[in-house]
């Protein structure tokens, strides 16, 4: 992860720290898990993350969706090759 990943994962850890196991840690660190979450996506696959979200960030025509859905199928090829390379490291 880089520096902005890395203030994410210090800020989440945190919030954790202060805030007491439960709804009320998982309310008030919501936020700070999604960003952390879209920021090692978008680390790890950039050009698909942003299709991602430039894609299916709202509704729209039938090719959009088709659009959206490939998209979304590439990040998934993309973070699933992340997976392999991390499982087979030593």
């Amino acid at each position: 992860m880089r520096s902005s990943c890395d203030r994410l994962q210090e800020a989440l850890l945190q919030c954790h720290r202060r805030m007491p196991e439960g709804q009320a840690r998982r309310s008030g660190c919501r936020h700070l898990n999604k960003a952390l979450a879209e920021c090692v996506v978008g680390e790890a696959c950039p050009e698909e993350y942003e299709a991602v979200r430039s894609f299916c960030s709202s509704g729209g025509t039938s090719l959009k969706r088709k659009q959206c859905e490939e998209a979304q199928f590439s990040l998934s090829l993309c973070l699933s090759g992340h997976q392999r390379d991390f499982e087979q490291q030593p």
